[in-house]
């Protein structure tokens, strides 16, 4: 039998502060989650933001793109979750088409409460941040590729904290295992499991290590998308096999040879590979 004594029990609090009273509002309490939202998207602001000032491209150019990145990444994460994973809950009716939409749930006795966006995909977010970068180079006429490879120089700290948000939530769990460092995700069930979101946190921080290395080292490589093909390729060949660490989100996974996160994760691999390969030819 398992001696439970030896793995790291984890039961964080799920808010990490309180603000308050505030007139009107109350007390707001800021959840882990949220919080490390902000700390990754504001990582990467700042360090965008010095890339920009390595590479001489105006002011102007880089106020929008922290508003761009923001509601892209948050829209589409949210309608990956709501589309890939929950089809049946949020689009066969109009209460789920409005918690998909707005931050509520409705409760069963009736009216409603204000629970944040419970439920992002990583999938929908890339995808929505592509998006959003695509309407951004349309609007300021720089250069996608550049556009692309800045983003992806500093995406591993956004990646890195938002993991570490699902970490705090005891969302996203791993598979029963007895390795020395499971985790007892006290919020869930009392047996231990793989960590993981620390598995990618640390993976994605890791990322950024070597993106920042490579272009101290390859400057020249930015704007022709080598940069956001090793990125996506790294990320996503990673998110394939961490999976099989992972449980399945959703109950209809378990019929499917592999599981959503890993269907979702082949096409990006495919695109950053491609990516890369044009980028040496263009080289």
């Amino acid at each position: 039998m398992m001696n439970l004594l030896n793995y790291i029990l984890w039961d964080p609090d799920l808010i990490a502060f309180k603000l308050g009273p505030i007139p009107l509002l109350g007390t707001i309490a800021v959840r882990w989650y949220g919080l490390m939202w902000i700390i990754g998207l504001a990582l990467a602001y700042f360090v965008v933001q010095r890339l920009y000032k390595e590479q001489k491209i105006k002011d102007e150019y880089f106020d929008p793109l922290f508003i761009y990145c923001f509601f892209g990444i948050l829209i589409g994460a949210r309608l990956g979750h709501c589309l890939f994973y929950e089809p049946d809950y949020f689009l066969t009716s109009a209460k789920g088409f409005a918690e998909m939409i707005l931050p509520i749930r409705f409760l069963p006795e009736g009216g409603w409460k204000l629970i944040g966006y419970a439920g992002l995909a990583s999938h929908g977010g890339t995808l929505g941040l592509m998006i959003a970068l695509w309407m951004y180079v349309r609007k300021t006429k720089l250069g996608i590729w550049t556009v692309l490879d800045n983003i992806a120089i500093a995406t591993g700290t956004t990646a890195c904290f938002i993991r570490l948000g699902n970490l705090m939530n005891s969302e996203i769990i791993g598979k029963i295992t007895d390795v020395p460092w499971a985790f007892i995700f006290e919020k869930v069930d009392a047996v231990p499991r793989h960590p993981g979101q620390l598995y990618e946190a640390i993976a994605y921080a890791i990322l950024f290590g070597i993106m920042w290395f490579l272009h101290k080292k390859m400057p020249q490589k930015i704007g022709t998308g080598w940069y956001f093909g090793f990125c996506l390729t790294y990320i996503f060949t990673f998110r394939f096999f961490i999976e099989y660490t992972k449980e399945i989100q959703e109950a209809f996974e378990a019929s499917l040879p592999i599981d959503m996160g890993q269907i979702l994760s082949i096409p990006f691999i495919i695109l950053g590979t491609y990516c890369m390969i044009r980028a040496n030819k263009k080289a």
